[in-house]
């Protein structure tokens, strides 16, 4: 199991629930304690060399495992398609090749979609940009083709939960890691759009494949005292009673 940095030191309760959740389904989990950052935040402000010491050490830390999962849509991006930068590394090509995003390993790996959870609630699913457009975990607007998504097939199969439909099912939060500093209020304006779309279609909970996402919205949120909160996908696949 690979849990990114600021679900560590912010949210480890998402940690919990995505271990508690793949034990739940039989697994055995491991946790490599000597884990690190998986480089993205350097190699996104431009330090693309500097950030090959993260992958060296991210291979090392995980290769011996079949499967590395992990709760963050683009993280799993960055090792799956940025780690070519290391040259001729059997270790970064078999984890590029082995690590998954939390819910295409539970419907694609496990082929798991009835995971047993119970959540009485009116969920907004927002579908964050790594996860949509970088790891294809559903079908963005843009594109021509059958419609999917593995997360809503998930959600479809918890108890009690209705999932809203959105004006703007695809579009961006805003975040996007530096981006929500250096353009501060264009970040802010979009996801408070993001927020209102959610409010305007009943939902109670805003839920994510990345917790960087909901975090963004997060903040929104609090500050302007709305009606509505956000939920990490694995809390709410982990949770059994309403």
């Amino acid at each position: 199991m690979f849990i990114p940095c600021y679900i560590d030191q912010f949210y480890p309760d998402v940690g919990v629930n995505t271990l508690q959740l793949l034990e739940r389904l039989g697994l055995e989990v491991r946790y490599p304690e000597n884990q690190t950052c998986c480089g993205q935040p350097v190699a996104n402000a431009g330090f693309e060399k500097e950030s090959m010491k993260a992958a060296v050490h991210f291979a090392g830390q995980f290769q011996e495992f079949d499967y590395v999962v992990s709760p963050s849509g683009s993280c799993v991006y960055h090792v799956k398609h940025h780690y070519d930068i290391v040259p001729d590394s059997d270790a970064i090509e078999k984890v590029r090749a082995n690590t998954w995003e939390l819910s295409d390993f539970l419907v694609n790996v496990l082929k798991v979609t009835d995971v047993g959870a119970v959540f009485k609630h009116k969920v907004g699913l927002h579908q964050s940009c790594h996860g949509l457009r970088g790891l294809r975990l559903g079908k963005s607007s843009e594109l021509v083709g059958d419609n999917y998504s593995f997360c809503t097939e998930l959600l479809n199969h918890v108890k009690g939960l209705e999932l809203m439909d959105l004006i703007r099912s695809d579009e961006c939060c805003g975040f996007g890691g530096t981006f929500s500093v250096t353009e501060a209020p264009l970040s802010v304006k979009m996801g408070a759009d993001r927020i209102q779309d959610h409010l305007d279609n009943g939902a109670e909970v805003i839920t994510a494949t990345d917790m960087s996402c909901l975090m963004h919205l997060d903040g929104i949120i609090r500050r302007r005292k709305l009606p509505i909160r956000i939920m990490h996908i694995a809390s709410i696949l982990n949770a059994t009673a309403p």
